[in-house]
């Protein structure tokens, strides 16, 4: 029994706390609707939505907690995105499954807490006003004066024409009383748990959501050790098979030189021909290694950059500020990406005159933009080589804008975090 009251207790003061804890909430949700609507159509739409749904997990925090403190019942916190640097990423990580359904709470979660409410009322008080009545009716209290069909004077509580004005009539009362008392635990109970169901089913943690999360780490996880198997590859080509292709074409053409006059003319075109296909592999292979990870990399983005506009058969004025230098993979992808532009820019565009612009804004992100003075008209077409880059960037949630109007200009911008998320 004083197991029983004791949760009745529990789910009665957290019904009452529940009431104005839910109307704030939603009073906040409607406030923030209409101030997004507003907001919407300008540049703070964004960070401002996003603040909302930041505000809309405390709320729901707040919520989980007082279901934790009041009735024992522990709902997960949802899975939260690994935080990241910059307001651009702040945005982002807002507008995520879990911030719309904590603010959709706020608004759902009215009802059930009013239901809640009503519930404490109807059983709880009225059970204790209907208890008492009999007390209430000798001192003359809670009574209602009236005249009956006949015109008589009576005093007590009425009921659709009916007065409860006699002792016995008040102890019929007061068993109502006693009923609802009686009721009441189980209906703050069932009322309870309505309300955490939909505590659960909105604020709680979803397994789609962890597993996203698994896959996001997987993926990051992936992504770096493939440019550090990249750069493995490419130190073991370079420090390897390109040095022992060096040396024996150095043995080669030592061995020319070391031929006797009287040698065979079949011999001595043999070792040329073989001195010549060595000079070929090695120069291949640079190429090849070139293009598996630039060792110029290792210098630095901007060094690299520097590098490719160097080599540029159309001219390449190069604007890059990188005080923070990303990660090995973001580098790479950035440089593949403005390699690929250079290169479309030459030989699609004809273009005259390119310009290469690399920046971090300070949102954590790094922004390439590459503009030519071409003809204009690229498209991102499947299978082409700038769906390739978009789906590229894409794999480190990266985006890329193309702006390339029948005669031109092309301007292409390629967003990428500084760090694989």
């Amino acid at each position: 029994m004083r197991a029983v009251l004791r949760r009745a207790a529990a789910d009665t003061l957290y019904l009452l706390v529940k009431a104005p804890l839910a109307l704030a909430g939603f009073g906040y949700a409607l406030v923030s609707a209409v101030l997004g609507g507003i907001l919407s159509v300008t540049r703070l739409g964004g960070p401002a939505t996003a603040a909302v749904l930041r505000g809309a997990r405390r709320f729901g925090a707040l919520h989980r907690r007082l279901a934790a403190v009041l009735l024992d019942e522990h709902v997960p916190a949802p899975e939260r995105p690994r935080p990241r640097a910059g307001l651009r990423a702040w945005v982002r990580d807002a507008h995520d499954g879990a911030g719309y359904r904590a603010f959709l709470h706020l608004l759902a979660g009215l009802p059930p807490a009013l239901l809640g409410l009503a519930t404490v009322l109807v059983t709880w008080v009225y059970g204790f006003l209907l208890l008492t009545y009999p007390i209430q009716w000798s001192l003359g209290l809670n009574e209602v004066r009236g005249r009956d069909s006949a015109g008589e004077p009576r005093y007590g509580l009425s009921v659709g024409g009916f007065y409860f004005d006699t002792w016995q009539r008040s102890l019929l009362v007061a068993g109502a009383g006693a009923a609802l008392l009686l009721l009441a635990p189980r209906a703050v109970r069932l009322a309870a748990a309505l309300d955490t169901a939909a505590l659960r089913a909105l604020l709680g943690r979803r397994p789609r959501d962890a597993r996203i999360r698994d896959l996001e780490e997987s993926r990051s996880y992936a992504v770096e050790d493939a440019a550090a198997t990249l750069r493995r590859i490419e130190r073991d080509l370079h420090d390897g098979a390109q040095v022992r292709l060096v040396s024996l074409t150095m043995t080669l053409a030592a061995l020319k030189e070391t031929l006797p006059p009287d040698a065979p003319g079949t011999t001595r075109e043999l070792v040329d021909d073989a001195h010549a296909t060595a000079r070929a592999a090695i120069s291949e292979l640079r190429e090849l290694v070139r293009g598996i990870h630039p060792p110029v990399l290792d210098k630095g983005l901007d060094a690299a950059l520097a590098t490719l506009s160097a080599r540029s058969p159309v001219p390449v004025e190069l604007d890059a500020d990188l005080p923070e230098r990303p990660s090995a993979a973001i580098e790479s992808i950035a440089y593949f990406c403005v390699s690929e532009l250079l290169a479309n820019a030459a030989k699609h565009a004809a273009a005259r005159h390119v310009t290469v612009t690399a920046g971090e804004p300070g949102d954590g992100t790094l922004r390439l933009v590459v503009a030519d003075d071409g003809s204009g008209g690229a498209r991102v077409r499947p299978g082409g080589g700038l769906a390739g880059l978009a789906e590229r960037v894409r794999t480190v949630d990266g985006e890329l804008y193309l702006e390339s109007p029948t005669g031109g200009p092309t301007t292409v911008t390629v967003t990428l975090p500084l760090r694989t998320p």
